[in-house]
């Protein structure tokens, strides 16, 4: 008996519950569907990065010839926006290249030293393939960093002389916004107008480098002030002003000559800006380079991608190197 009025209770219960369950469920107001996604962006996009001469710690972590590397930075960098990366080894075969060249939605020239050899002819060889693919129509970004500024404006001009020296190694600085210009469109179309003025005032960019190009060199040369337009200019430690970002007139080409992907992934200097402000530079262009890439209608097979993708490659730690 006692059995039966527990079992008998504990339906009777169920039933007052499911009862009043039935009726929120009916009361409620549903959710409309999802949005269908724009058809016309790929969601999916992947970044080609290219790899840069040595091991990344001046040989402390490989000596061999043939070695190359890319800082985890730049991968997080475009990872961080929604992206997936493919690594460019400047020394593959140029067929081994090309193949991968068809796979991806944008390019990273990243940081660096190299100016000549094998290195600066794959980079030329490549950027030549950026405006092909743009003028055949098809929408395929290009974000150049630091040495990547200095070689686009040195295949730019046919001029391995062009860069000037100035003394930014190091150096956290701001950004001067060149007067009346347009950035509607460019990296900073989408910049909130407060985090703008932060990088006119505050250090909030990191520069690494010490060769660069004045604004009266960028503007009296010809073949360079017709590619490109000047946006933001910095001044070196010994005030000297160069020009610090540029974006294509008629691609979707932009080049810092300072750092955006080092104040969230890097730490091997005390001068990185790492201020909330700071990250909040680094994820803007990050989301402007790979909202870009989305607009990429080259869509490759999915197998092909997983086998090049950066993770069939082992990662090598290199912040006890003094990185």
């Amino acid at each position: 008996m006692g059995n039966y009025l527990l079992i008998s209770f504990l339906l009777f219960v169920y039933g007052i519950i499911n009862a009043h369950s039935q009726l929120f469920v009916s009361n409620q107001i549903l959710p409309p569907s999802c949005p269908a996604p724009d058809p016309t962006l790929n969601y999916r996009p992947i970044i080609g990065i290219v790899s840069h001469p040595g091991d990344g710690a001046t040989g402390r972590l490989s000596n061999a010839t043939n070695v190359s590397y890319i800082a985890a930075s730049y991968v997080k960098f475009a990872e961080m926006a929604g992206a997936r990366v493919i690594p460019l080894i400047y020394t593959e075969p140029p067929e081994i290249l090309n193949q991968k060249l068809n796979l991806v939605n944008g390019i990273i020239f990243t940081g660096g030293w190299a100016k000549d050899g094998l290195y600066f002819d794959v980079i030329k060889g490549i950027f030549q393939k950026v405006l092909e693919k743009n003028d055949a129509g098809e929408r395929f970004p290009l974000l150049a960093i630091c040495l990547g500024y200095e070689l686009l404006t040195m295949i730019i001009t046919n001029d391995n002389n062009i860069l000037e020296e100035f003394s930014a190694a190091s150096q956290a600085s701001t950004v001067q916004f060149v007067e009346n210009v347009n950035i509607e469109g460019t990296v900073f179309g989408r910049f909130p107008r407060v985090l703008l003025k932060k990088m006119s005032i505050d250090c909030l960019v990191m520069q690494n480098h010490h060769f660069g190009i004045s604004p009266e060199r960028f503007q009296a040369n010809k073949d360079l002030s017709s590619f490109f337009r000047v946006l933001t200019t910095s001044t070196d430690e010994n005030n000297k002003v160069y020009v610090s970002t540029i974006q294509a007139t008629r691609y979707p080409i932009a080049a810092f000559q300072w750092h955006p992907e080092k104040n969230v992934f890097e730490w091997g200097s005390s001068r990185i800006p790492h201020s909330e402000d700071a990250i909040q530079v680094t994820t803007h262009v990050a989301n402007y380079f790979i909202s870009e890439a989305r607009k990429s209608s080259n869509k490759p097979v999915a197998r092909q991608v997983l086998d090049s993708l950066i993770y069939n490659y082992n990662p090598t730690y290199g912040g006890k190197e003094g990185l």
